[in-house]
C-alpha cells in the first residue's frame, strides 16, 4: 500500500490542478487513509508561485471533502449499521486501515457531541474522515450534514493553507535546517512507535 500512495503522491505532484485537488480530497474524506496534509501544502506552494489561486485551492479542496463525506454518508445511511460494521471488519476494510474500533469511536463521538460533531469532527485527526459514517447511520438531515461538513472542512483547509504558505515563504530557512528537522521527525516517529509497543504490551497483560 505504501508504494501505491508513493506513486499517487508522485503523480499528484506532476499534475496539481483544481480537478486533482478535488479528486484527492474526495478520496481523503472517504474511508481511504489519504491525509489532507499531503494534498493541500503542494497546491498552496504552487499557488504561492503564481500558478494557482490560493482561495480556489481551499474552495476546491472543500468541495472534494464534501463529495467524499457524502459517499460515506450515503453508504452508511442506505447500507445500515450491520453492513457498515461488517465492512469495517472485512479484508477490504483492513486494507484501507479501517476497523470496528475506529467506526465505534467515531459513532460514540457523534452521539456524545450531537450533530455539531459533524462540524467539530472535521477538525480532529483520526475522526475527520470517519465522522460522516455515524452521521449517515443516524440519518442526519442532509442539508445540515453538507453545511457542517463544508464549514468544518473549509476551516481546516484554511489553517493548512496558512501554515503551508508560511513554510513556502521561509524556504531558505527550511533548507538550512532540513537535516535537523528530519532528525527531529525521526525521533518523534521512534518515540511514537515505542509508545505503541508499550501500550500493546500493557493490553496483553
Amino acid at each position: 500500500m505504501f508504494e501505491f500512495f508513493q506513486s499517487l503522491a508522485d503523480w499528484y505532484l506532476n499534475h496539481i490542478n483544481y480537478f486533482t485537488i478535488t479528486l484527492l480530497m474526495a478520496i481523503e474524506s472517504s474511508f481511504v487513509p489519504l491525509p489532507s496534509e499531503i494534498v493541500i501544502p503542494p497546491a498552496i506552494w504552487k499557488a504561492a508561485s503564481g500558478e494557482l489561486n490560493m482561495y480556489l485551492v481551499v474552495l476546491f479542496a472543500t468541495l472534494g471533502a464534501v463529495i467524499g463525506a457524502m459517499f460515506n454518508y450515503i453508504m452508511a445511511r442506505w447500507l445500515g449499521r450491520v453492513i457498515v460494521y461488517g465492512l469495517a471488519e472485512s479484508k477490504v476494510g483492513k486494507l484501507f486501515l479501517l476497523n470496528r474500533r475506529k467506526v465505534e469511536h467515531a459513532e460514540a463521538y457523534f452521539i456524545r457531541n450531537g450533530r455539531s460533531s459533524t462540524f467539530v469532527g472535521r477538525l480532529i485527526p483520526g475522526i475527520r474522515h470517519l465522522i460522516s459514517i455515524p452521521a449517515g447511520l443516524a440519518k442526519m438531515n442532509v442539508g445540515q450534514f453538507v453545511l457542517y461538513t463544508a464549514l468544518g472542512s473549509a476551516i481546516w483547509h484554511t489553517i493548512l493553507a496558512i501554515l503551508s504558505y508560511s513554510l513556502y515563504s521561509h524556504q531558505e530557512l527550511l533548507k538550512k535546517y532540513m537535516s535537523e528537522l528530519s532528525y527531529a521527525l525521526l525521533a518523534v516517529g521512534l518515540i511514537f512507535c515505542v509508545y505503541l509497543i508499550i501500550k500493546n504490551r500493557k493490553k496483553k497483560n
